[in-house]
């Protein structure tokens, strides 16, 4: 199989008092990764990222997402490289447009969200990098301000996006791209051929978020799912039956995080739905040969 990296998310929903022992566990069983979420109303991402590095020892942590127009790319910029400084390597940072209904109920709804979603992406690469920014935008503007303290080691910036316009600008200005949950191994063929339209290279890497859920008994399984797919697909515009899940038995699960590896995902964040979380990570990774 493809060495690709296995995550799992910490669903929004579920307590942030309970992020340290979850993270820990996580990282007992063996997953590369953790994700954490930033919707508004729900848990700050920078601040969960950072319960769960200071929790935990090896684990990468990533930010799924920083919606950009609730973020001043300074600020943003500043929070990511005092986590990157005091974690080496263990940082990954993701940006995207936010959810539209949910800006505007924060009175933060930018005018041209794409132009926004670059400057930002653009800007918080560039301090991370420990350079003086200048920036007189369309909706960002930033008179040479510079990090005092840069990391030492820059954190990936990746875009989470999904209309085309956005992945092709994710392959101009990101380090790469997280695809949301409901996409197939069929729908990153096209992600990439999208993101390498906007001029993304061999180091562009692809994060793909997949509901799961695992267990022997079929439909008690699609019970659990039904109402995860059914809202994901009216978001996507898609047929319930199309929205992509890694799910079934152990080894079914494993065989669909394969598939989104062979199709080019390095790595597989997987939501897990439905009672025991971990034990179905364990699972999985277990069938994986973890």
């Amino acid at each position: 199989m493809t060495n690709v990296r296995v995550g799992v998310m910490y669903d929004r929903d579920w307590a942030p008092e309970e992020l340290p022992g979850f993270a820990r566990r996580a990282e007992q069983l063996g997953v590369d990764d953790l994700w954490v979420v930033e919707d508004l109303g729900w848990n700050g991402g920078v601040s969960a990222a950072a319960v769960a590095l200071g929790a935990t020892q090896r684990l990468r942590v990533g930010i799924g997402i920083a919606p950009a127009p609730l973020r001043s790319p300074a600020l943003l910029a500043m929070e990511l490289a005092t986590l990157a400084r005091v974690f080496p390597g263990r940082l990954v940072a993701g940006v995207g447009h936010g959810v539209r209904e949910w800006m505007e109920s924060a009175g933060v709804a930018p005018g041209s969200p794409l132009a926004l979603l670059e400057e930002t992406i653009t800007s918080v690469r560039a301090l991370l990098r420990g350079e003086r920014v200048e920036l007189d935008g369309r909706e960002v503007r930033l008179d040479g301000v510079k990090l005092v303290h840069p990391p030492a080691e820059v954190p990936p910036v990746v875009a989470g996006v999904v209309r085309p316009r956005s992945l092709e600008l994710s392959g101009r200005v990101a380090d790469g791209t997280l695809v949301a949950e409901g996409h197939g191994p069929r729908d990153l063929e096209t992600t990439r051929e999208l993101t390498a339209k906007g001029g993304a290279g061999a180091g562009h890497t692809l994060t793909v978020l997949s509901f799961a859920c695992v267990g022997d008994d079929p439909g008690e399984v699609a019970r659990i799912l039904h109402p995860y797919t059914e809202g994901h697909g009216a978001w996507l515009g898609r047929p319930q039956e199309e929205v992509f899940t890694v799910s079934g038995t152990a080894t079914q699960a494993a065989d669909g995080v394969r598939d989104l590896a062979a199709a080019g995902a390095g790595t597989v964040v997987l939501r897990v739905v439905g009672p025991g979380p971990l034990r179905q990570l364990e699972s999985v990774l277990t069938a994986l040969g973890r």
